[in-house]
């Protein structure tokens, strides 16, 4: 069987001591394979955005171990963390996260630049990411000449322009109307199909979550339920 990408082994997460003491994580343990599509769900304060900072090497865990293609993220230094984040992880959130005086162009440049890419390749890769996401010819736009599907569809290309290992999407309809949503939602499933691109969902949405093939419930820092959503072809 291949090897998980990620995988949380008893990972507690404690906040606080004594009376203060709050588990936002309890011993919580999964594993989500390549090519996955796993939606992440749960109420306020269910643990559900504490494991997705530690799957974003954000945070680490109190006890426990996470584990990313084998290797134990909580031994690692801030330093070796921060070139995990950077090269083999992509991420998209709510707020879309732009550069609001830059181009879409630019603001796909920028991840490249810290991989310390020369300008030809950069522009080539970042030209490539706009295309995918159905961009092409918006290069020039900043954020505020473009709607806010179109803005999240720069953060997507934003976010895959490294060509990750794995994907983190923090809410990223919560800023959309419905079309809009299903429209994101539609371009990540063609994503994780076309590019088998590892895709871990956080959403509180019902509709949302039926796009992953797999649903991971969290309450109270416990999983209390895990469902295999995906349909017969």
């Amino acid at each position: 069987m291949t090897a998980p990408v990620i995988a949380f082994d008893q990972v507690y997460k404690v906040y606080g001591k004594g009376d203060t003491e709050v588990r936002a994580l309890d011993g919580v343990s999964f594993a989500i394979q390549p090519g996955e599509f796993v939606a992440v769900m749960g109420p306020s304060g269910s643990g559900k955005s504490t494991t997705m900072n530690i799957l974003g090497c954000l945070d680490t865990p109190t006890a426990g171990h996470y584990f990313f293609k084998g290797a134990d993220v909580g031994s690692l230094s801030r330093d070796q963390r921060a070139l995990l984040r950077r090269h083999f992880l992509g991420f998209v959130f709510q707020g879309f996260n732009l550069l609001g005086r830059t181009t879409a162009l630019e603001n796909l440049e920028v991840p490249l630049i810290y991989r310390r890419l020369d300008k030809t390749t950069r522009r080539r890769m970042a030209l490539e990411a706009l295309e995918v996401v159905g961009l092409k010819g918006r290069e020039d736009h900043t954020p505020g000449e473009l709607s806010g599907g179109q803005q999240q569809r720069v953060a997507i290309a934003r976010a895959i322009v490294t060509q990750p290992s794995l994907l983190l999407a923090d809410e990223p309809t919560g800023n959309l109307d419905s079309a809009r949503s299903h429209e994101i939602m539609e371009l990540l499933t063609r994503l994780n199909k076309e590019r088998g691109l590892t895709v871990v969902l956080v959403t509180h949405e019902e509709d949302i979550a039926a796009y992953a093939y797999r649903r991971i419930e969290f309450r109270d820092g416990k999983i209390v339920r895990e469902t295999d959503t995906r349909r017969a072809a």
